[in-house]
C-alpha cells in the first residue's frame, strides 16, 4: 500500500473576546513554552498556570486590549495584543501598539508569527490607526528580522530595556506606517 503524505496542518489568525476552557489551557501551555524559550513579554520564567489564567482573562476584559490568537489545526500556539491608545491621550489616538506577540516554538517555521502581525497590522486598520508600534528585546533576532521585513523600522535603542538572566539586554523600538497620515495646516 503507498504511503499517505501527512496531512497539511490548518493555520488561522483571528481575534477572540472569550476563551473556553481548552482555549485558555492551550494559550497558557504555549505562552509557557514560549516564556521557556526566551520569548520575552515581560515574564523571564513561567508565573505559573493560575497567574497565566487570571492575566489573559484580565487581557480580554480591558477595553483598550485586543487578543488575537494564531492557531495550528484548531489549537491556540500563539498569540498578540493590539493596544489602543488611553483615550485621553488625543494627541497620539492615531497609533496604535503591538504588544506581546509571541508563537510557540512547537508551532514555528510555519509562518504564523508574520500572520499574526499581519492580523494585528489589518486590525488596526479596520479600527482606524495610522501607526503600529513595537518593541523587541535584541535577543530576539528572528522577531527583528520579521519585523525589518515587513516594513517596520527601528526608530531606537535602550540600552538598558530588561534583565534577563541576571544579564542587561537592549530593546529596540520600531514603527510601520499603516496608512498616510495628513500633515497639519501651517498656521496663518
Amino acid at each position: 500500500m503507498p504511503e499517505r503524505a501527512p496531512p497539511t496542518p490548518h493555520f488561522l489568525v483571528e481575534p477572540v473576546e472569550e476563551l473556553d476552557d481548552d482555549d485558555l489551557a492551550a494559550l497558557c501551555e504555549a505562552t509557557d513554552a514560549a516564556i521557556i524559550d526566551g520569548g520575552g513579554f515581560g515574564w523571564v520564567n513561567p508565573p505559573g498556570r493560575r497567574a497565566l489564567e487570571t492575566y489573559y482573562r484580565g487581557v480580554l476584559l480591558v477595553p483598550e486590549r485586543e487578543l488575537l490568537v494564531a492557531r495550528m489545526d484548531g489549537t491556540i500556539v500563539g498569540s498578540a495584543h493590539l493596544v489602543k491608545p488611553p483615550r485621553n491621550n488625543e494627541a497620539q489616538s492615531f497609533a496604535a501598539q503591538l504588544m506581546h506577540a509571541f508563537v510557540a516554538p512547537y508551532a514555528r517555521g510555519h509562518g504564523l508569527a508574520r500572520m499574526l502581525t499581519q492580523g494585528v497590522e489589518t486590525r488596526a486598520r479596520e479600527l482606524g490607526y495610522h501607526v503600529l508600534n513595537l518593541d523587541v528585546r535584541e535577543t530576539q533576532t528572528a522577531a527583528i528580522h520579521m519585523y525589518e521585513t515587513l516594513g517596520y523600522e527601528r526608530w531606537g535603542m535602550h540600552p538598558n530595556y530588561a534583565m534577563v538572566r541576571g544579564k542587561v539586554v537592549q530593546g529596540f523600538y520600531y514603527f510601520k506606517r499603516l496608512k498616510q497620515r495628513k500633515t497639519a495646516a501651517p498656521d496663518a
